[in-house]
């Protein structure tokens, strides 16, 4: 079926914003017309108006849970909150459920688990894990794009971390299939159980320093420029490794990062005591570390922004009761990471080309979902956000769609509204309300054909 979606601001990859047509058929993009140009008779029309129409978002690291702690998140939930932010792709990390995504019989559980029940379009990184070095390929096979491992204790028992040496057998076998594996990066450095208030946010900041981040980032650095093999930092949160980072990149090595939304809005200082919904690992740090994320962003030296939407149950957090050294850590946001990142973004001077290009474009790159996700042009899923980034709204707890109502994001004041929410040419989210029917794909694409050049994220 033919279709046509016209646009005052339609926002293109080479930095075109302003009047469109983008002629749709069964679900693609077959051509885009640089003026609001009529469809031939009889095509049905969609007619946006004044809202800017960007591609739709791909957020690269959520942790959907299920199955196995699917009271935590589940597919349902999530990808309803994902279309609800603007979001038409995730990509679902490989813990915490239960089994995790570590063998091909796991990666049958998980697409068990969505099936009939995404919003939203789905992609799902695999695991590495010690012991599992065999299942790398068999995985690659059946259509992942690439791994995430931890160098540090993951806080579930099912997904342990892995060693430097089992880091390099891994990194042998991915030679040559184009796949990145991604890193959790902190290491042990033998820190001292802090001796303060464990309900003051201070005392569990002490207890993951910046060293941490930056030796397991050297660690990362030297694989990846030994093997050549496609290598992603994730949840940047330490400003003090953007120096050795640029000067890998400087080398040419194919090392991607990406920060978050958490360590781009929040400030450690402002954390109040037990207010256990900012917990996450790496932490949210000083002013002065946030404003030298920002600068990386700018520059493009940060590759990335992503949700890392990781979220639990309320028996796990109790904010204002828990203390920071109990309670659960991880950020649950993937709904409203759109305007809490453009609220930051525009009083920076970042223009809406950047915000696509950094969730948009080179999240799909990443998951080697660039064919069909992450701009606007022939060929492409026609996967759209509809929003107003003028309008000024504040987060309320009502407003969640995510399954356990806990956000740092509560009270907070953001600029952005999405209206309406398109995969591959049909709403599943406009002015308030996610459709309710689920369907969206489950992307099993496989790593691209050649290792690309990351510089080019």
């Amino acid at each position: 079926m033919e279709r046509c979606f016209l646009g005052d601001r339609v926002l293109l990859g080479d930095g075109y914003l302003g009047p469109a047509a983008l002629h749709v058929v069964d679900g693609k993009i077959t051509s885009v017309v640089r003026q609001r140009a009529p469809p031939p008779p009889d095509v049905p029309v969609t007619d946006f108006g004044p809202l800017v129409v960007m591609p739709g978002l791909v957020d690269s690291h959520v942790h959907v849970n299920e199955p196995g702690r699917t009271e935590w998140e589940g597919f349902t939930s999530a990808t309803r909150a994902a279309a609800a932010g603007g979001i038409t792709t995730i990509v679902d990390m490989p813990l915490n459920s239960i089994p995790p995504t570590t063998t091909p019989e796991n990666l049958a559980a998980k697409l068990d688990a969505a099936k009939d029940q995404c919003f939203v379009d789905v992609a799902f990184w695999g695991g590495v894990v010690p012991g599992n070095e065999a299942c790398l390929r068999p995985l690659l096979e059946a259509g992942l794009p690439g791994f995430k491992c931890f160098l540090i204790n993951s806080g579930v028992d099912e997904f342990p971390h892995v060693t430097a040496d089992q880091v390099e057998t891994a990194l042998q076998r991915l030679c040559g299939t184009g796949a990145v594996l991604l890193f959790h990066a902190e290491v042990d450095i033998g820190v001292d159980p802090p001796g303060g208030d464990p309900k003051q946010y201070a005392t569990f900041l002490a207890s993951r320093p910046r060293k941490m981040e930056n030796e397991a980032i050297k660690v990362v650095v030297e694989q990846c420029r030994k093997y050549g093999v496609r290598c992603h930092i994730v949840h940047l949160s330490s400003s003090d490794a953007l120096e050795m980072i640029a000067e890998c990149k400087s080398t040419g090595a194919p090392l991607t990062v990406e920060t978050c939304n958490h360590y781009l809005t929040f400030q450690s200082v402002d954390i109040p005591d037990c207010a256990t919904q900012y917990k996450c690992c790496p932490p949210i740090r000083e002013e002065e570390n946030r404003e030298a994320l920002w600068e990386a962003v700018k520059s493009g030296l940060i590759d990335l922004v992503v949700s890392d939407h990781s979220p639990c149950t309320l028996d796990l957090k109790q904010p204002g009761v828990m203390d920071f050294m109990e309670a659960w850590g991880g950020i649950a946001s993937v709904q409203f990471d759109l305007p809490v990142f453009w609220t930051e973004a525009a009083r920076r001077g970042l223009s809406l080309h950047d915000v696509s290009r950094l969730m948009s474009n080179n999240t799909s790159r990443l998951a080697g979902l660039q064919s069909r996700k992450g701009a606007l042009r022939d060929g492409m899923d026609a996967d759209f956000v509809v929003w107003d980034p003028d309008e000024e709204w504040t987060v309320a707890e009502e407003d969640i769609i995510f399954k356990n109502k806990i956000s740092p994001y509560i009270g907070r004041r953001v600029r952005g509204r999405v209206h309406q929410t398109l995969v591959r040419g049909e709403v599943v989210f406009s002015d308030g309300q996610v459709v309710e029917v689920a369907t969206g794909s489950q992307l099993l694409l496989g790593p691209p054909a050649a290792e690309p050049d990351a510089a080019k994220l």
